[in-house]
């Protein structure tokens, strides 16, 4: 009598084994599953194969790690992202694998690139700025208004044109500035200025 209290019988190894064995199940009048922990994980496995699907082994993972479903590698804690809405505490994916599907996904939503197409873009400018022509193509350039991607430009580039509000008008007045065509305005009387002709 008081093994059955502190053991249960499992319905399908037909062995009796601690409670902990056991998960929950709030339908079962004990609250457990009628299998154990072992035969529900072969059962799910046989039934997935049955249909076709792949099961992923079952990988040991020592206390204080974690296996990160997107390299496939056991990790310890001090590499994943703290998440008190997960079962564990710790977010999905490794920090460095959670950094790229991020990536992926700003891409995606704010430009519609995927990465494939965001090498393409970067390999038909040949890795360069396609303004200055010098420095590493890495920041994406859209026009505002219709959201069409431009190309990949410098940093220094991109913001210079966020700076100029992408008014072709005003870089214009800059390059000709920089040429050394003073293009500066008189000062008529307070507040009113004359431009040059």
């Amino acid at each position: 009598m008081e093994q059955q209290s502190e053991s249960r019988r499992c319905s399908r190894c037909k062995g009796y084994l601690p409670r902990a064995a056991f998960a929950s199940n709030k339908a079962m009048p004990d609250g457990l599953q009628a299998y154990c922990r072992e035969c529900s994980a072969e059962y799910y496995r046989q039934r997935q194969e049955a249909k076709g699907e792949t099961v992923r082994p079952k990988v040991p993972v020592p206390r204080g790690h974690k296996r990160c479903p997107q390299c496939e590698q056991v990790k310890p804690h001090s590499e994943w992202e703290p998440n008190k809405s997960a079962s564990d505490g710790w977010a999905s994916y490794c920090r460095k694998c959670r950094a790229e599907r991020n990536r992926i996904s700003y891409f995606k939503r704010k430009y519609g690139l995927t990465p494939a197409e965001l090498d393409a873009t970067i390999a038909e400018q040949h890795g360069i700025c396609c303004i200055c022509l010098a420095a590493p193509a890495e920041h994406v350039d859209h026009c505002h208004e219709t959201g069409r991607v431009r190309g990949v430009l410098c940093f220094s580039c991109n913001a210079a044109l966020g700076q100029f509000k992408d008014r072709p008008d005003v870089m214009r007045r800059a390059t000709t500035y920089v040429e050394g065509n003073a293009w500066k305005p008189t000062l008529v009387a307070p507040g009113v200025y004359q431009l040059p002709s």
